[in-house]
């Protein structure tokens, strides 16, 4: 059994090369402007035009007003959002609308509660991310390299298919995936030498590792 994997903030050809090559799943592009990974609409409809039939593109975006999610899902080919901010069910639910496509929610779990705080929205998005809350001085909801209790989400059924995000990389990706039983994951800071900086050589080691656990 291999692990599926989306590779999220990419940001660069060479960071996109490494990640089609080495079979991610899926690929993320940010559009949040306070991210070191953000990209522009043009910049995106670049990298966008590289990817290959087969992989799934996905854009994020933290509380997105309907113009700039309507303007997005509509010029660019995206085959789903994220949404990675507050958003409340009935908003996820709009978004999806306005844009067309399935939603990917990401939820920050640190304890029981928000276990089932990310249940709440399984009747209205596709997706379930479950990541780790961001520290208190971060500036983005998502990639700021830390992780969460995995045993929390130990043995937990989900209606939807669900990701693990939060804090990864080849170090702990198979501990993870053990006292998780995520069969899908999600990486960004894992897999850079700077914050923003993908780094196409551990992009292609956590796709390996990925492939062999």
């Amino acid at each position: 059994m291999s692990i599926d994997v989306k590779i999220c903030g990419i940001n660069s050809v060479e960071s996109l090369d490494a990640a089609i090559a080495g079979g991610a799943k899926m690929l993320g592009f940010v559009f949040v402007n306070k991210s070191p990974r953000v990209l522009t609409r043009d910049e995106a409809r670049d990298l966008l035009a590289r990817v290959p039939e087969g992989i799934i593109k996905v854009a994020l975006m933290v509380g997105p007003h309907d113009f700039k999610a309507h303007s997005i899902g509509s010029q660019l080919p995206f085959d789903m959002v994220q949404l990675h901010g507050s958003e409340k069910p009935q908003r996820v639910a709009d978004i999806s609308a306005i844009t067309g496509r399935p939603v990917i929610k990401a939820i920050g779990i640190e304890t029981a509660q928000d276990i089932a705080l990310a249940h709440a929205y399984e009747d209205v998005c596709d997706h379930i991310l479950l990541d780790a809350k961001p520290p208190k001085d971060a500036t983005v909801p998502g990639g700021n390299a830390q992780s969460f209790d995995w045993d929390l989400i130990a043995g937990e059924k989900w209606q939807k298919p669900w990701l693990l995000a939060g804090g990864l990389s080849v170090a702990n990706l198979a501990e993870a995936v053990k006292t998780s039983g995520a069969g899908f994951v999600d990486v960004s800071s894992g897999v850079e030498d700077a914050p923003g900086q993908k780094s196409p050589q551990k992009i292609r080691e956590f796709l390996k590792l990925a492939k062999s656990l």
